[in-house]
């Protein structure tokens, strides 16, 4: 019983995951992270599918070995959040709900601007 929750939630996950690519508002890498360590505890097939087949394998596999983002994520990341919330800002209309869409996107910033970005052949060469 528990092994089919897990799995549940974990495809429930990539599906949030996958829409929040687009969506401004729904997070992405929280999701992925459910959804890896639900797999991890319920279906090594699924959980290597996510970490070797799916387009966020490499984000989540450099994440579990180095607690941070490889280089060049950190400025697409930080692009692509700009860009859907300028969309937003633009065609929402109702001030209270621009002030919430503000919060948000600074909220957003900081803690993506807080990541650790690791370069791996830089390293090596120290």
């Amino acid at each position: 019983m528990t092994r089919w929750f897990l799995i549940i939630i974990g495809w429930l996950a990539v599906v949030l995951a996958t829409l929040g690519v687009v969506l401004p508002l729904l997070p992405t890498t929280p999701f992925l992270l459910l959804a890896a360590w639900c797999f991890a505890r319920s279906s090594p097939r699924f959980h290597h599918w996510l970490l070797y087949r799916s387009r966020f394998g490499n984000y989540l596999r450099y994440w579990q070995q180095h607690r941070a983002l490889p280089p060049g994520v950190k400025w697409k990341a930080t692009l692509v959040i700009v860009l859907t919330f300028a969309v937003s800002l633009w065609l929402v209309k109702l001030w209270w709900i621009r002030i919430v869409l503000i919060a948000i996107l600074v909220t957003l910033l900081t803690f993506i601007l807080r990541l650790p970005v690791i370069d791996l052949p830089q390293q090596k060469q120290r």
